[in-house]
């Protein structure tokens, strides 16, 4: 059969389930009506309910997804602009999901808790608008990076644009990325280790970028002061339509978001590490380099996102292209029950640690160990502390050879 014919024939059948992404910005827009209707206050938290307690019974129920679209319908895929736009749409119906809150969180008449539930609530579409940030900072048309520092505004993390793309991606699954969670390391070391590195290592790749192009850090080509700017402009077009005493509720929505990303990298790259070859230079990132998670529901509303290791293997692919790998290891559950395991750390490393070890055939020397934690971990394995310590992990912001 030719690849036209192929192209012709196969459906996406989730083609229209992806309108389905705006759904999580749009879940702070149910709050105000539904404790209206029910006087349940319960419900200004609804956004911690969807996503840690309905979505992960909707995976269980409804499973893997298990199909990937045929090579010979890459092309049509990718150049489908449907999809384009379901990622365009998460945009205003997250920043009026965020003035709706504005006007609430305004309201004396609102108790301090229920504004800080909506502040989670918000705070988690914020999260996950941060998802939709990332999709858009990966291509190459110019509007779409722009929609993406535009998406990153609510959650205050513009850096992210530079980061992601010319740190996390070229460093990923090596002991140089601060995004890269590392075996025996807790979600709670890991969280203000990232947060830091990732901030850190932002700006010096953009003033590495600036100065090959003859111009200083702070300069208006500069990506991260761009982004940061929309979010001060953003926060403050708030501030002064809905006063000060919004101002704490607007940082639980960014401290939030930026959590659940920073969680979520966490659950993406537990203890995985790519081989230093003889020359010192990593093995290229491949399928195995990430975790995967191939759960239906889940990917739907984070446009493919678990199918993560395709992703960095293949990172210019467009969500809907990405597809599901055997050579990837699989987490057991999707990305919203794995961030409740990572909260509580013995019960994650109950669950995972097995699975990382298993990847290596029970080798922990091959996996990214903490290295505050290397000596513990080796001799609980049975390995010698004599083993050799790559220079990269005692030193980990040194140059990476890739």
């Amino acid at each position: 059969m030719g690849k036209a014919k192929v192209a012709r024939q196969w459906r996406d059948r989730k083609r229209y389930l992806w309108v389905m992404g705006p759904l999580a910005p749009a879940c702070s827009l149910l709050p105000s009506q539904l404790v209206l209707h029910t006087g349940l206050p319960i419900f200004w938290w609804i956004g911690p309910i969807v996503f840690f307690v309905a979505i992960p019974i909707l995976d269980f129920f409804a499973g893997d997804d298990g199909v990937n679209p045929p090579e010979e319908a890459f092309e049509e895929l990718s150049g489908d602009r449907f999809y384009r736009w379901c990622t365009y749409l998460f945009l205003p119906v997250q920043f009026i999901s965020l003035a709706i809150a504005g006007y609430l969180w305004s309201d004396s008449a609102l108790g301090v808790v229920d504004k800080i539930g909506l502040a989670v609530t918000i705070g988690l579409g914020s999260g996950i608008g941060i998802n939709a940030a990332h999709e858009l900072g990966h291509r190459v048309e110019k509007h779409e990076r722009w929609l993406a520092k535009i998406a990153l505004a609510p959650s205050a993390y513009g850096h992210f644009f530079v980061e992601h793309n010319r740190g996390h991606h070229v460093r990923v699954a090596t002991p140089h990325d601060p995004a890269s969670s590392r075996f025996g390391e807790s979600l709670w070391h890991f969280l203000p280790r990232t947060i830091a590195g990732g901030m850190r290592s932002a700006v010096r790749l953009e003033g590495q970028r600036l100065r090959r192009q003859g111009r200083r850090w702070f300069s208006t080509g500069n990506n991260i002061i761009q982004a940061w700017a929309m979010t001060a402009a953003l926060f403050t077009l708030l501030l002064v339509a809905f006063g000060w005493q919004i101002a704490p509720y607007l940082l639980i929505n960014a401290v939030i978001a930026f959590g659940l990303l920073e969680a979520v990298n966490y659950v993406e790259h537990y203890g995985l590490l790519r081989e230093r070859k003889s020359n010192g230079r990593y093995e290229h990132c491949a399928p195995k380099h990430s975790w995967n998670s191939d759960r239906i529901v889940t990917n739907v509303l984070l446009f493919h996102l678990q199918r993560h290791s395709d992703h960095h293997a293949n990172p210019t692919r467009r969500y809907q292209t990405l597809r599901t790998s055997d050579e990837a290891p699989q987490l057991p559950a999707g990305y919203a029950t794995m961030v409740v395991l990572a909260l509580f750390p013995p019960l994650w490393r109950r669950v995972m640690d097995p699975l990382v070890l298993a990847h290596y055939d029970g080798d922990v020397r091959r996996t990214n160990i903490l290295p505050s934690a290397r000596k513990r971990i080796l001799t609980a394995h049975g390995y010698s502390d004599d083993d050799r310590v790559d220079a990269a992990v005692e030193h980990p912001r040194a140059a990476v050879p890739v």
